[in-house]
This record gives structure tokens, sequence and C-alpha cells, in this order.
């Protein structure tokens, strides 16, 4: 017989189906499951669509009532974009819910099992807890320190390389590995490139699909970004937000404003004041794509959660070819960052290594 391990671990199966359409929302899976048998499941499909326990319970129909209801994260009690959850799951009939973790948002956390416990549902928490944690990263730091989840992502070659002696960088990866990272760009809500990136590549930085592209942030001291660049010929489809300083011309942060680019003015740029600010606007997850000076004040904040690296198996070698994260660097092997519970994957000719700090 199935254990509730068992029906939880379909939840996070079910849950992932979401990644890249509901965020900033976490993904959601829910089973409802009667006499062993699972009568009715569902995901969060969309972001401002019904959640995975309304899919769930629709499917169950008429079965839901003395049935238990297995989600991996606490149903919701509060008006948002949908109704609260924990009213469709209490006129359901469901005699127990039981779910992976509690959700750390403080407009929710504790609070949907106890309007559950107070209608009369049993409820049961704590299964796959890491696993729960782990699947929605990015939506437990932001409830818990205010700040954004950081993905740091770079193409590069067997040599670390991330571009020629002359800047040429197209194409690091294969089209494959990069169709990855467009679709990746669909589940954060900011991404992040220095102005060297920005003048040496003039970049899209779109997504996959194109109408989930984020905020699209150049750090730009003396607001250099070109009229002419696609991030600002495009700024009004597609948010682009130019980071200047004090010292920056008045002139041309106005221009950039007047062309559609948002202009945030910072007395000194840091990764975290930028984090901040993007946290204000509700930016729960980040993808910084370089250029190495980025990278590196990143790691030096210690802001990155989690890197993304493409290694093609090209060599181009010399002195003066830029590397994926530059500035200093540390002075001994000991102090060197470590990658945990990394993966590796060949992505048609490129791999893929994903870890964790």
């Amino acid at each position: 017989m199935k254990s509730h391990v068992d029906f939880i671990k379909r939840t996070l199966a079910l849950a992932i189906k979401g990644k890249g359409s509901v965020e900033p929302n976490p993904l959601v899976g829910a089973v409802v499951v009667r006499n062993g048998k699972i009568v009715g499941e569902g995901y969060h499909k969309f972001f401002g669509g019904p959640h995975a326990e309304v899919y769930a319970l629709r499917k169950a129909g008429r079965l839901a009532k003395g049935a238990t209801l297995y989600v991996n994260l606490e149903p919701c009690c509060h008006f948002g974009k949908t109704p609260p959850c924990t009213d469709l799951i209490i006129k359901s009939g469901v005699k127990k819910v039981v779910a992976a973790i509690k959700d750390p948002n403080p407009a929710v956390s504790g609070k949907g099992f106890s309007a559950l416990k107070k209608a009369g549902i049993k409820v049961a928490s704590g299964f796959l807890i890491n696993n729960a944690m782990k699947l929605n990263a990015p939506f437990f730091k932001f409830h818990k320190t205010g700040l954004p989840y950081v993905i740091s992502k770079w193409a590069m070659t067997l040599d670390g390389k991330i571009a020629t002696r002359t800047g040429d960088s197209k194409w690091v990866s294969g089209e494959k590995a990069r169709g990855l990272v467009k679709s990746t760009r669909s589940s954060v809500q900011a991404i992040i490139i220095g102005i060297e990136t920005a003048l040496k590549d003039d970049p899209h930085l779109l997504a996959e699909p194109v109408t989930r592209t984020p905020i699209r942030v150049v750090l730009d001291s003396s607001a250099r970004l070109p009229l002419s660049s696609y991030l600002v010929a495009s700024a009004r489809e597609f948010p682009t937000v130019v980071v200047a300083t004090t010292t920056a011309s008045k002139n041309k942060t106005r221009n950039l404003e007047r062309a559609g680019c948002k202009v945030l003015i910072l007395r000194h740029i840091t990764i975290r004041a930028i984090l901040k600010e993007l946290a204000r606007l509700g930016v729960v997850s980040v993808l910084i794509e370089g250029g190495g000076e980025v990278h590196a004040s990143a790691f030096r904040e210690e802001m990155v959660d989690e890197i993304m690296v493409f290694v093609s198996p090209k060599i181009i070698g010399g002195g003066n070819a830029k590397t994926p994260v530059e500035g200093d660097g540390v002075s001994k092997m000991a102090k060197a960052l470590k990658i945990n519970d990394f993966t590796v994957e060949n992505i048609e000719g490129d791999i893929l290594v994903r870890g964790y700090l």
C-alpha cells in the first residue's frame, strides 16, 4: 500500500510541470486519494490561474468527500489573484490534508493549516521537506530573507574562456543549450548583465515563450547604453531597467527614460543594493548572465545561490581572452568557493553543470 511519502512524491512530480509558467508563484501539485487510489490530481499551470488544489478537487468531484488531499505546500487561505484554496477544500468534504511543508509566506504560514483544523479537517505535514524546499528554493529564500534567489549563468570553453581576445563570443555553446537558457529566463523575473556585455553583444535577453520575458537589468554606472541598442529599442515591449550612479549624465538618463527604460540611480552599484530594489518590485528570482566583473561582484558579495554553467568542447586560448568570473579572485585554493550538490548533463555536445552554494 502506498504511503504519505509516495503521494507527496507525486505532488512534487506534478508541481514541476508548472516551471516557467507560474513564477513568481510557487510550483504546486495536488493529489486526491480515496481508499489508497488517486481519484483526482492537478498542478498550478500558469500565473494568475487556478491553484493545484482546484484542478485536483475538480477532477475528483464527489469522490473528494471523505478523501485525503496531498499537496507539496500548505494551501493558501487568503484572497490573491484567486480565492483561498482552504475554502474550496472545506467545501469539498475532504477529511484530511497532508502537506510536505508549511508555506513561508507570512500571509499564509500556518494560517492555512489552522483554517482547515477549525473546519474539522485533519492536517499532517513534514514529508520530504528538503525536496519540497529545493523545488521552490526561490520562493522560500524570498520570503525568509527578503531578497531574490540568484542564479549565475555562463557558457565557457574547455579552457575557461567566454570569448576570444577580440571579444567574439557567438557562439560558445550550441543551439540546444541556448534554447535551454531561453526557457530558464521564463522562470525568473529579472536578468542582470553589465554594460560591457550590453555594448559588446547587443543582446536581446528574451525568454521562451517571449511573453514570459523578465525585466532586463543593465548595470551601467555612466548611462552609456546606446539608444539604438535592442534593449532600449524594445523597452516599451519588454521592461528594461538601467542602473546608473549619481555621476551619470542627467541628459543621458533622461533620454533613456524617454525611450521607455526605467532608470535607477544609486550612489554605488552593488549586487545586494540591486537585489533589494528588485525585491521591492516583487522579483523572486534573478538570472545573472555576465559579464565576468558582474559575476565576480555577485560571488564576492555572497549573493549567488545557484550556478548554471555550460562547458563547450572547444579551446580558445590566449591570456587576454575573457573568463567568466573576473576580479582579483581568491588568493589561496583553500578559499575557493565550493559548489555543492552539483549535477552534470550532456546537452547535445555541451556539458551543463548545475550546483548550489
